[in-house]
């Protein structure tokens, strides 16, 4: 299995265990998880993400089941330096998160970033949520990303790809049905923050969207990897479609 959404690094509004290295790297031995991509969840809070980027290169360095997803900011200065330092490193992907930089996300500079990604054959990482608004700490005002915004990054460039974390059936709906077949062949969405049983929503959206459209994401430590896990467990889905969503859909995402 293939884990497109960890974190590593602490959250700043609780305490959260698990968020070293070395516990990322148990939990996936727990749930047989053999490679994730790595984010570093502090920096997303930070006035300038970038900063934690080689600090993240480095923590994953000595560990070939982790690949480093470095965040841009598009708005500050030298984004584009460190986007091309970041593609030199050969990451999966980059990430960014305009809810909590400020930043309109269908804004010029989201727009510009997009392109960017798209230019430099590197699929760009976004996170609609990271925890339920009513668990928010009053500190976070972050709003969830909307679809529409989604849909303007897909149409930015032909060549954009996109994978979005932590959306819900609503959300997944409204943008892919309200994008044209091959705007939506350039979107892959992980599949942490579905409902499975009883609701059903995941089995209704593989379905209806397709399994090539997700890929397989925890969100982990923010939450439970045995629940993603148990989650596709409890899904009517072929081995082969489980193979697709737990690792070969990420491979085509990232080319």
């Amino acid at each position: 299995m293939l884990d497109v959404t960890a974190f590593v690094g602490a959250y700043p509004f609780r305490r959260v265990p698990g968020t070293s290295v070395p516990g990322l790297i148990e939990a996936m031995a727990r749930t047989g998880i053999e490679e994730a991509w790595v984010s570093h969840l502090p920096s997303i809070f930070w006035r300038d993400p970038m900063t934690g980027n080689d600090w993240l290169l480095r923590a994953v360095g000595d560990h070939p089941q982790l690949r480093a997803v470095p965040a841009i900011h598009p708005g500050l200065p030298a984004w584009k330096r460190e986007l091309s330092a970041m593609v030199r490193a050969g990451v999966p992907a980059v990430r960014a998160d305009p809810p909590w930089y400020g930043l309109d996300p269908a804004g010029p500079a989201m727009r510009e970033l997009v392109v960017a990604c798209a230019r430099a054959g590197v699929p760009l990482m976004s996170a609609v949520r990271l925890e339920d608004a009513r668990q928010q700490h009053p500190l976070d005002r972050s709003a969830a990303l909307p679809a529409s915004a989604i849909r303007a990054w897909l149409r930015a460039d032909a060549q954009v790809r996109l994978i979005v974390s932590h959306a819900d059936r609503h959300l997944i709906e409204e943008v892919h049905f309200g994008s044209t077949p091959e705007e939506s062949a350039r979107i892959w969405w992980d599949i942490n923050w579905i409902w499975g049983p009883p609701e059903d929503h995941l089995t209704t959206l593989l379905k209806t969207v397709g399994v090539d459209r997700f890929v397989f994401g925890t969100g982990q430590p923010l939450r439970l990897p045995e629940a993603a896990i148990a989650k596709l467990d409890l899904t009517d889905v072929t081995p082969d479609d489980r193979q697709a969503i737990t690792r070969r859909n990420a491979l085509a995402a990232i080319g």
